[in-house]
């Protein structure tokens, strides 16, 4: 577990660590499996003692994400409307593009900022966004509000993990991960509950 622990502060502490961020962050907007805000809490807990440095990882963190996204809207808007027909119905990433287009349809830009805490939010509003042919400028203006709040979020989760658990940073970042996950958690069963209230007033209409 040490020898580990040291290639993992190794790896974190390397000045390669802000390409990895930036890379990882950006492939993650359109490949789901990329774990992006792993990345970004894991190089916060480190931040914690001094490397990377936390205001660095968080801005490349941001950048990476908003060039990511733009690459989604870029899919979706080359084609990007057939595939999301294409998916299975009762899939969870049906589910993901069908939520996003209500979203997109009612509340435009300013679902960019919450997709990011849904499972599958992110992508699936991305590539609706470019399908719908959503205007660049206002996407880049929201989309880059919501980069910045992400992974301020998730680098701060981090840091402050890495604070309470200084001695012991496997910890800080399972304390760092799992509050990320509960908050994702909550946001998704908000998301249900309201969508389980809207079928039941629908089907007693």
């Amino acid at each position: 577990m040490q020898s580990v622990l040291d290639l993992l502060h190794h790896t974190v502490t390397s000045p390669w660590v802000y390409l990895v961020i930036f890379v990882v962050t950006a492939v993650d907007a359109f490949f789901p499996a990329v774990p992006g805000e792993t990345v970004l809490i894991t190089a916060g807990v480190f931040a914690a003692s001094g490397h990377p440095n936390l205001v660095a990882v968080i801005a490349v963190a941001a950048l990476g994400a908003l060039v990511g996204d733009h690459v989604s809207y870029g899919i979706g808007r080359g084609g990007g409307a057939e595939r999301l027909a294409r998916l299975p119905d009762g899939s969870r990433r049906r589910s993901g593009s069908d939520w996003a287009r209500r979203a997109v349809d009612r509340r435009g830009g300013s679902i960019l900022t919450t997709s990011r805490f849904v499972p599958g939010g992110r992508t699936a509003v991305t590539l609706t966004m470019g399908a719908v042919r959503y205007p660049l400028l206002r996407f880049l203006v929201f989309d880059a509000v919501a980069a910045a709040v992400w992974s301020l979020y998730c680098g701060l989760l981090g840091y402050f993990g890495g604070l309470a658990f200084e001695r012991d940073p496997v910890r800080g970042l399972l304390v760092g991960v799992g509050l990320s996950l509960a908050v994702t958690g909550l946001l998704e069963l908000v998301r249900w509950l309201r969508l389980r209230a809207r079928r039941r007033a629908a089907a007693h209409r």
